[in-house]
């Protein structure tokens, strides 16, 4: 299992350059990825909100091993053209370092869509997500993308350059566990973000289910987990994670406080779980 650090960029941690610091200080410590939020709007008494993709090139222009990604970006916001220019020119910077989380999201932790004009339906942000998803796999290629969906029209638009990473950026799919259509989406893709997660248990189930709709040939697959920075790894290793996310949460948070944890290290090896 390997570790990150997982922030939200509010408040204190909407300063680019502390979370630059931290990330450049999460290398040193040993850690493997550095994860972001992607919010436009927080829910009072948050108030400042930085932008995550600048923030994520900043910190791939200070660091050479440390994985990022935002995590989730909500997709249905977004425009796939846009989005596949930032993918890959992020992911040629960091020297293919970048994961892609991606999400429906919500309206009610900041009234994100319903306050800007955007998509409240979520079964609409579900087909927004799942087209958009086909062409950024497209534009990844390189290939003229010929698209001509019910949301989006490409008309053979080549996107150059490519990403580092081939054949394309890994893509994590957030979703709820116990729900089939999130775990068909992510079983199609790189990677499963639970985001119910209460216990080990959640994570097996996941493996089984996620195992069981992907191609019997297709052997990398990652489940990443949010955990508090007290929470034990192990038991999640164990049952198939393999990615640990220390999480913390959006209200007053100091920019000591998530120090203080990053300079700790990781502090947990896949070693020590016993097979």
């Amino acid at each position: 299992m390997r570790s990150a650090i997982w922030v939200p960029l509010f408040d204190a941690l909407a300063e680019p350059a502390a979370v630059v610091r931290l990330a450049v200080e999460a290398e040193e410590a040993g850690w493997d990825g550095f994860f972001v939020w992607d919010h436009v709007n927080w829910r009072a008494p948050v108030r400042a909100v930085a932008d995550p993709w600048i923030v994520m090139a900043a910190i791939v222009a200070r660091t050479e091993r440390l994985r990022v990604g935002p995590m989730v970006t909500p997709v249905a916001r977004r425009r796939p053209a846009k989005l596949a220019r930032e993918t890959a020119t992020l992911d040629q910077l960091s020297g293919g370092r970048l994961t892609l989380g991606v999400g429906l999201g919500s309206d009610r932790f900041g009234r994100e869509y319903s306050a800007l004009g955007d998509e409240t339906d979520d079964r609409v942000r579900a087909e927004l997500l799942d087209e958009s998803l086909e062409i950024l796999k497209a534009a990844w290629t390189g290939d003229p993308v010929d698209h001509q969906g019910k949301h989006f029209t490409v008309d053979g638009i080549s996107f150059e350059p490519r990403p580092a990473q081939r054949p394309g950026v890994p893509i994590w799919v957030a979703g709820y566990t116990g729900k089939t259509r999130p775990m068909r989406r992510a079983a199609q893709y790189d990677g499963f973000f639970p985001v119910n997660l209460e216990h080990p248990d959640q994570v097996a189930e996941v493996a089984a289910t996620i195992g069981s709709l992907r191609a019997p040939a297709t052997t990398t697959y990652d489940i990443a987990v949010g955990l508090p920075p007290d929470a034990d790894p192990a038991p999640y290793a164990e049952a198939g994670a393999t990615w640990r996310l220390v999480a913390f949460g959006p209200n007053d948070l100091t920019v000591d406080e998530v120090r203080a944890v990053v300079r700790a290290g990781p502090g947990w090896d896949q070693d020590d779980v016993t097979e």
